[in-house]
């Protein structure tokens, strides 16, 4: 006899009809359980596929790595912890362009620069305008690539200058809460400030790519409200990142993720965000393991691929090869 479908998970058919999904019903989600967690993987794959079908890969380049002077609990690049990460300063444009070409021959059309630091105030900034005239280049050579950035906080001014020279998204997470930022992130800069920034870029027309990282001693509540926050700021992109406890970081000894936690987050994510990207960035390969389909199938459209800031991925061909095996559950 066919088992039935939860009732939590029964109720939330209605996002396939277009309806929203409240924050109490997302929490009722959270108590799923068991093979019941394979129901609402499959709904929140028949809802990635009605409202944002596809998975498209992207990749990253740490353009500018460590001594940062803020105080994020997870970060390998803070100053302030000791995790031996590789320190340099901003790379000239010439590497830059070479890793976009690289990963541009291999298929891959979204490229983002990524920068450790509080952000930029100043559009005169010597490494601001580094960035724009190797954004420039890009767009010169690589037309039909779209060029990302992850720089921190902005200013009208910076943010403008951004816009001005083709920014496609900017990549500035909430990691969590908003609520409870400051108790699970850093005390350095305030979750205002970063949903300033997001309104910036969203006034100067600039797609925003914001989400957060699992696994960092976080309730389900908090998973469900950070989800609802990037509804609310209506962001293009939500990335999620599974926690990869690095040596030196004050959550160093934090337990890794099990699969199917994991895979129940991107489902409630995706319920709650059904027509937006919902993108699966560090920990894929440490916390699913053999079971990253699962999470292609838990309604994630987007991956980084090629690797990540401090820490090592997957390469762009293997991942193109999972992407095509999966094209026939996926659509």
């Amino acid at each position: 006899m066919r088992s039935p479908i939860a009732p939590a998970i029964a109720n939330a058919y209605k996002v396939l009809d277009g309806e929203d999904l409240t924050e109490q019903e997302a929490l009722q989600l959270t108590e799923v359980a068991g093979c019941d967690i394979l129901d609402l993987v499959s709904l929140a794959n028949k809802v990635r596929d009605r409202f944002a079908p596809g998975i498209t890969p992207c990749s990253i380049i740490n353009a500018k790595s460590g001594a940062c002077s803020q105080n994020c609990r997870f970060c390998a690049q803070a100053a302030c912890h000791r995790t031996g990460v590789d320190v340099h300063p901003l790379l000239d444009a010439d590497e830059i362009v070479r890793a976009a070409q690289e990963v541009y021959r291999q298929g891959v059309r979204t490229f983002g620069i990524v920068t450790s630091g509080l952000g930029f105030q100043k559009a005169d900034s010597p490494d601001f305008q580094s960035i724009l005239d190797t954004m420039d280049r890009l767009r010169r050579e690589l037309p039909d690539l779209h060029v990302c950035l992850s720089l921190g906080l902005l200013s009208e001014e910076t943010a403008q200058a951004l816009q001005e020279h083709g920014a496609y998204r900017y990549n500035i997470n909430l990691q969590t809460n908003p609520q409870r930022y400051g108790q699970l992130i850093a005390t350095t800069h305030t979750i205002e400030d970063k949903m300033d920034t997001i309104r910036l870029l969203q006034r100067h027309h600039i797609g925003v790519c914001s989400g957060g990282i699992l696994g960092l001693g976080e309730t389900w509540a908090d998973r469900v409200r950070l989800a609802l926050a990037c509804r609310e700021l209506d962001v293009d992109v939500i990335p999620l990142n599974v926690l990869i406890p690095i040596p030196g970081t004050p959550l160093e000894d934090q337990p890794t993720l099990a699969p199917h936690e994991v895979a129940k987050t991107f489902a409630i994510v995706r319920l709650l965000n059904p027509r937006k990207a919902i993108k699966f960035a560090a920990g894929r390969e440490t916390a699913m393991k053999d079971y990253q389909a699962l999470l292609m199938l838990a309604g994630m459209n987007s991956l980084i691929t090629g690797g990540y800031l401090t820490t090592r991925g997957r390469n762009v061909a293997d991942d193109e090869q999972l992407i095509r095996s999966l094209q026939g559950f996926i659509g």
